[in-house]
């Protein structure tokens, strides 16, 4: 009688919790109308931004990646300091990255990341549009081929601009295992323009949770996407009042391969 082949032990696992903010350069937006009664504080610098920004790094402590969108670098409305780095300092993150996409003198708009984890790589994209501007922040943990791999986006006020942006980032991702794209997508998940991203890679749709506007959420434009290897524990909308958007946030569990050869603090 021969004894039963041993079970195979189950392939080791690490948790992440991962954070998407479009941050609005630290300006908050209480109702529709603030757009224009209160445009000035978009541009020109303002106490309550400071304060704005601080709440964003407590809330970014409990998080290993946190993803930015709309996050200014030394210009004139975010009074000239880089806002990516102060609340890297401010939140305890060790790395951080800035991917700069108009740099005019009253606002420097960009993609941001902070990082608990070292990044292997940092790759700044040029997304496609007729007004040039946004652009796709990648961050790569680990060199091997199914190595984590972290993309932060901004996409396009209009549909035929968003599906333009979705065929050049289906075209950058491919086939890849192990991906994480966070960021304002400016529409929701199911929507047309998303088509060619989710037909074109192995990402899957987010969850339907309204992040926007803040002051009455009604649409999922924010929103974290992953591939099937990575598994969703936490998904949640958190009811921070600093920006135009909310924060959306997930806790997800992945292959400790995907991390294989990166380096954490």
């Amino acid at each position: 009688m021969t004894a039963p082949a041993p079970t195979p032990a189950p392939a080791p696992t690490r948790t992440l919790r991962l954070l998407t903010f479009n941050i609005q350069a630290g300006s908050k937006t209480n109702e529709m109308r603030e757009y224009v009664t209160r445009g000035w504080q978009s541009v020109w610098p303002h106490r309550d931004k400071q304060s704005n920004l601080g709440a964003v790094a407590k809330l970014a402590v409990d998080y290993d990646i946190v993803a930015l969108q709309e996050a200014d670098a030394h210009s004139v409305r975010s009074g000239f300091r880089h806002q990516v780095e102060w609340l890297a300092e401010s939140s305890g993150f060790p790395f951080w990255s800035h991917q700069r996409n108009r740099a005019l003198t009253l606002a420097s708009p960009g993609n941001g990341v902070l990082s608990r984890i070292e990044p292997s790589d940092v790759l700044a994209h040029k997304l496609p549009g007729r007004i040039p501007g946004r652009g796709v922040l990648e961050l790569r943990f680990g060199s091997h081929h199914d190595a984590l791999r972290v993309i932060v986006a901004h996409l396009s006020l209009t549909p035929s601009g968003r599906r333009r942006q979705a065929e050049y980032l289906a075209e950058i991702i491919g086939d890849a295992r192990h991906v994480v794209l966070m960021g304002d997508l400016n529409c929701e998940p199911d929507a047309a323009a998303l088509r060619p991203l989710l037909e074109g890679t192995r990402l899957r749709a987010a969850p339907h949770v309204p992040s926007f506007p803040a002051w009455d959420p009604q649409r999922s434009i924010d929103q974290i996407l992953l591939t099937p290897a990575l598994r969703v524990r936490r998904y949640e909308v958190l009811p921070l009042h600093v920006s135009d958007h909310l924060p959306v946030a997930a806790e997800i569990e992945l292959p400790a391969s995907s991390f294989a050869d990166a380096r954490d603090d």
